[in-house]
């Protein structure tokens, strides 16, 4: 898994190539100059020896990003340098068409949890189910966009939650989706909602093309 730090701040984002990495738009209200990406994280208090620290170059972010509503919540993180890929460190691939509803996926993070047992510096992984559009809508009337899907359980109880925000929803081995917002945490009728990275892919892909211009200059 990766973690990012900014002013003193763990946030995640997930490694699309070896040169870019995907995160969220809301989790950086500034203007920041510099971002330390961690590759190959697990204990975020413990050096563990399987770890990269690499520095940022650029970041762009969704050129239709709307703060209102959270909408088209994705950046795009350039690498000073090529990661490394080995088997603590690897690309997630990006999906060909969105998975249906009922799919199992993982999500995973560093983020809030109500288990006294949890150590919260340890990656922790959680199985959820996407949601169908109604009952995503219905969870959220009026505020779920194409580029957003529901997931997890509409009971409560199990849920990603604050410190998750730019977490991974992987389905399949493909990444369907990025941890975004939601109300509270794994409350009854209030599932996560996910930033859906196949509504992205043109603007992903247009991003990425940026970075490969600019790396091969």
């Amino acid at each position: 898994m990766t973690d990012l730090l900014t002013r003193g701040v763990y946030r995640q984002y997930l490694m699309i190539t070896f040169l870019s990495f995907l995160s969220l738009i809301h989790r950086f209200p500034f203007a920041f100059s510099r971002v330390e990406v961690h590759l190959g994280e697990h204990n975020l208090r413990v050096k563990e020896g399987n770890e990269q620290y690499i520095s940022s170059s650029r970041v762009i972010r969704h050129p239709n990003y709307n703060s209102y509503n959270i909408d088209n919540d994705i950046m795009l993180i350039k690498l000073s340098k090529p990661a490394t890929l080995n088997q603590y460190v690897q690309a997630v691939a990006l999906p060909s068409s969105c998975a249906p509803a009922g799919t199992m996926c993982t999500v995973s993070g560093w983020g809030s949890t109500q288990s006294s047992s949890a150590d919260k510096n340890k990656l922790q992984c959680l199985n959820i189910p996407i949601l169908s559009d109604r009952d995503c809508d219905n969870s959220y009337p009026g505020q779920i966009t194409d580029a957003m899907f529901c997931a997890g359980y509409l009971e409560g109880g199990k849920d990603s939650c604050q410190g998750d925000s730019g977490g991974p929803v992987v389905c399949n081995g493909e990444l369907q989706g990025v941890v975004s917002w939601g109300y509270g945490c794994a409350q009854r009728d209030n599932p996560g909602v996910y930033a859906k990275v196949n509504q992205n892919i043109s603007t992903i892909d247009d991003m990425k093309l940026i970075f490969h211009n600019e790396h091969a200059q």
